[in-house]
């Protein structure tokens, strides 16, 4: 599949670009962002794929978090898409911040008018894999994926419905029990509609309740200053319940004084880097 490059600037020895793309899953042109450290100009990296919470592109997280230095010297390739299929023209997608545009959920909508354009999460777990493995030195073995809010849930997610496919999973301030929150609910009803049984299959909490597969260690930093930690949008506790039930390993940090913004992953990004670093260069 033909990448059209949008952006490319030396970072950190290696260099960050951007790339945009027709996508056969989500009927749209998409861009996602890709920093390749030095050690891909010699030879094959593992693969950190990034995602991004409400209202983001792929700009976010490359011009805020402060990723590229850990990732060059740890030789990890960073993978960030934007958060959501853009300009479908699809009726009400651009009416609230929280749902439409911005607002993906990585969720593979089921319902009208969003089910042919909103399958985030097959994108992010099957087109775009393909993509960079095709296109880049990526070795296709060694994924590991990690995410902010809505990209955190996005992240917990792919990582416990797929066993063994990524070899380490970390979030920040993740939204952990979407079918519990005013977040999950509005998205979960409007792309998967009102079967909440339905729901239960895009959900951590639920999903690690369930899960059986290769272990995988989880860490999670979270703000003990963040404003949706407080409006019940985020439940960590749920999730810590569901994995202690299961002894999944959960490294789960209270960080004090901390909110909900790109300052709080600025000051964590490097441990999140070094956690999987342990496991994709093992």
């Amino acid at each position: 599949m033909a990448l059209t490059q949008v952006s490319s600037n030396k970072c950190c020895d290696g260099y960050q670009k951007v790339f945009e793309h027709d996508s056969s899953e989500l009927k749209c042109k998409m861009k996602f962002a890709i920093y390749l450290p030095p050690k891909a100009e010699s030879s094959k990296c593992p693969v950190l794929y990034w995602l991004s919470g409400l209202t983001c592109t792929e700009q976010n997280f490359i011009t805020k978090a402060g990723s590229q230095q850990a990732a060059s010297e740890h030789g990890i390739i960073i993978v960030a898409p934007d958060t959501s299929p853009r300009g479908c023209n699809i009726e009400g997608e651009d009416e609230s911040w929280d749902f439409g545009t911005g607002a993906g959920f990585y969720v593979n909508a089921t319902q009208e008018p969003w089910k042919t354009n909103y399958r985030m999460y097959s994108y992010v777990t099957e087109e775009l894999p393909r993509l960079i493995n095709s296109n880049f030195p990526a070795d296709p073995e060694k994924m590991s994926i990690s995410g902010h809010s809505m990209g955190g849930h996005g992240a917990l997610i792919c990582a416990l419905k797929n066993p063994g496919k990524y070899k380490s999973v970390s979030a920040f301030a993740p939204i952990c029990n979407p079918i519990q929150c005013a977040w999950g609910q509005k998205a979960f009803s409007g792309y998967l509609g009102s079967d909440k049984s339905t729901w239960e299959s895009y959900d951590a909490t639920v999903l690690a309740e369930s899960y059986s597969g290769p272990e995988l260690d989880i860490l999670i930093d979270q703000g003990r200053d963040d404003q949706f930690l407080s409006a019940s949008q985020l439940l960590p506790d749920n999730l810590i319940a569901a994995c202690s039930k299961k002894k999944i390993p959960v490294v789960f940090r209270l960080q004090q004084g901390y909110d909900h913004s790109y300052y709080f992953i600025f000051s964590f990004i490097n441990d999140h880097i070094k956690h999987h670093a342990k496991y994709l260069n093992a």
